[in-house]
């Protein structure tokens, strides 16, 4: 079955002149299609979403139900972004869920989307709670996902994305914010500019480059097992939680966090002053201020940019990293695509 994207490219003509604003690729393609080393599992059966609910921060239902009301005139999201996390409310890892059936009235057919390096770990994860659920878990390694991030050209790439839909099993605006594009699922070895003409395969480095830009984290680097909270991660701004939804595993912290209203330090773009060496910064480093006092940890980076969990009342002041002696000089900033009422 595969799954027309139509509405996805209608979709994408609203987001175009953000991307366009944010994204400043190489090359003069339409678009840079990235391969991305992340699985892909299916989750399927008649409690698919019900099992998922309670194991996932964000709304499930609403890929099959659309919020309990009737389906709205778009259909039902096509993509969720949401955590999975432990009884501490830490996180375990970070997911997309992506709707396969066309309408509620469909067996719910869901697939999965998480780190490569955690497959394995995630189906034992969720088989530990699945019990007597009416749900199939298997991994989908016939498919190839992939990150589609407009250039300077993206006003060309909604027809194309309406003209060649239907040969994407899905193609998708990414739930998470629109500046970081689509999400294009496909089979193995199918011809991707002939689903996006004039797209250009891209370096993945690339694709990780554009993610620190704009302090998006992905995978176990960014978001260490057992050790990040959704909230300091910036799950609620990239519409990945729901406050209202029922129980889950992890939830009580993270709802008594965010009724308190007090989040003091979240994960930041950073800019350093030199390129990092190549795997030679240890997990978590810490970053000081100009008097020595911690203001956060590193988490991830290439080049000269990098992702850090910051207290945000040092987000201003000159910041380093101490790198086998060597103190080298960093910025943050806050992303334009946050919420405007995002705390500076």
């Amino acid at each position: 079955m595969l799954v027309r994207a139509g509405a996805a490219a209608a979709t994408a003509t609203t987001t175009l002149p953000g991307l366009r604003r944010l994204w400043r690729g190489g090359g003069s393609g339409a678009a840079a299609c990235f391969q991305l080393g992340r699985a892909l599992l299916a989750v399927r059966g008649a409690e698919a979403a019900i099992f998922l609910q309670g194991l996932l921060t964000n709304d499930v239902t609403r890929l099959v139900e659309g919020d309990g009301a009737p389906p709205p005139a778009a259909g039902l999201p096509r993509a969720l972004y949401a955590h999975a996390l432990n009884v501490q409310g830490r996180c375990l890892y970070d997911v997309i869920l992506y709707r396969l059936h066309e309408n509620p009235e469909e067996e719910p057919h869901i697939l999965l989307e998480c780190d490569g390096s955690v497959l394995e770990a995630i189906q034992k994860h969720l088989k530990l709670y699945k019990i007597r659920r009416k749900v199939n878990i298997a991994p989908c390694l016939d498919l190839s996902l992939w990150a589609v991030v407009p250039g300077e050209q993206a006003g060309d790439i909604a027809g194309s994305l309406a003209k060649s839909a239907d040969q994407a099993l899905i193609l998708t605006p990414d739930p998470r914010t629109d500046v970081m594009g689509w999400r294009l699922i496909t089979k193995k070895g199918a011809n991707l500019s002939e689903i996006i003409p004039g797209s250009q395969i891209g370096n993945i480095q690339d694709y990780h480059r554009h993610r620190y830009k704009q302090g998006i984290p992905e995978g176990v680097k960014d978001l260490p097992p057992g050790v990040a909270l959704p909230l300091e991660s910036n799950l609620a701004y990239m519409n990945g939680i729901s406050f209202t939804k029922g129980c889950y595993i992890g939830q009580e912290l993270t709802a008594r966090t965010h009724h308190m209203g007090v989040i003091r330090k979240r994960l930041l773009p950073v800019h350093f002053s030199a390129p990092l060496p190549k795997d030679s910064i240890p997990e978590g480093a810490e970053i000081l201020t100009e008097s020595g006092k911690s203001a956060g940890k590193f988490r991830a980076g290439g080049g000269e940019l990098g992702i850090a969990l910051l207290r945000l009342a040092n987000i201003n002041e000159p910041l380093c990293l101490n790198i086998a002696g060597d103190k080298v000089k960093l910025t943050a900033n806050i992303p334009e695509w946050w919420p405007k009422t995002a705390s500076k």
